[in-house]
């Protein structure tokens, strides 16, 4: 079945692979705890500025396992969800980037659509086949997918089922960036480590709660309000500032953390 393998590079990046290439990264319902214990990893190290996600060999990911080894899909049981990985990649009080390599299908796409930005290989097959399958898409995607695109593009998606390659999904702002194949992982991680480097981690915690949150216009001022009155006159606002002016690389003392709760 496939693994969850988890490796953090000297810049503070963790990448996540869905490890499990012979079965195109297929997901059983041990991968997706796994999964899900990854993400409170990430969240939790301080070591950890920004995280990617992608997939082992020519696949992000082909959907869940529906192999007979892996019967947690077949009926549900007491506490089933539609959205098995806890927390979300949108709780991770990082950035969380999708490196979709290949195609994702179904539950692949699902969690692509719940981290915060997403390049995909141009010629990668991407679906939310469910309703062809007498089911319906997964993983909070009828607001992930809306919120990203829009109700007409989530509709085309959701209620026909039909595929797309990566450069059409780029075109309707699935993914914000279509590539070669080889170039996803390493554009994604030079993205990553710029975000590691560049943007201070209280600031990346606090801006991403928002843009998840769905808020009316007064709740956002508010909110906005609440996390300027936490950083303004901090030591990272005025190293933020410093840094710019001496055009080097911030030193920031911040952590996610410092005005969230955990993931």
């Amino acid at each position: 079945m496939t693994d969850i393998r988890v490796e953090v590079d000297s810049a503070g990046v963790a990448v996540i692979t869905l490890d499990g290439a012979e079965r195109l990264n297929t997901l059983s319902g041990t991968a997706l705890r796994d999964l899900g214990a990854a993400y409170r990893r990430c969240d939790s190290d301080d070591e950890v500025r920004a995280v990617v996600l992608t997939g082992a060999g020519r696949a992000f990911c082909a959907g869940a396992d529906l192999s007979a080894r892996a019967r947690s899909f077949d009926t549900p049981v007491d506490g089933f969800t539609a959205s098995p990985v806890r927390p979300p990649a949108w709780r991770v009080r990082k950035l969380v980037i999708a490196a979709i390599n290949g195609h994702a299908i179904g539950l692949g796409l699902t969690l692509a659509l719940q981290c915060d930005v997403r390049f995909v290989a141009e010629e990668a097959k991407l679906a939310i086949p469910q309703v062809r399958r007498g089911m319906i898409g997964d993983a909070q995607s009828h607001f992930t997918l809306r919120h990203a695109v829009g109700l007409a593009v989530a509709a085309d998606m959701l209620l026909t089922g039909r595929t797309l390659t990566g450069r059409e999904a780029a075109d309707r702002g699935i993914a914000g960036r279509a590539l070669p194949a080889a170039d996803v992982l390493p554009t994604t991680l030079e993205l990553a480590r710029e975000v590691a480097t560049e943007a201070n981690p209280a600031s990346v915690a606090l801006s991403k709660r928002l843009l998840w949150a769905d808020l009316d216009l007064d709740a956002v001022e508010r909110e906005e309000t609440r996390a300027h009155l936490a950083l303004l006159g901090t030591d990272d606002a005025l190293e933020g500032a410093a840094a710019w002016r001496e055009r080097r690389p911030p030193k920031w003392a911040a952590k996610a953390g410092d005005h969230l709760d955990p993931a």
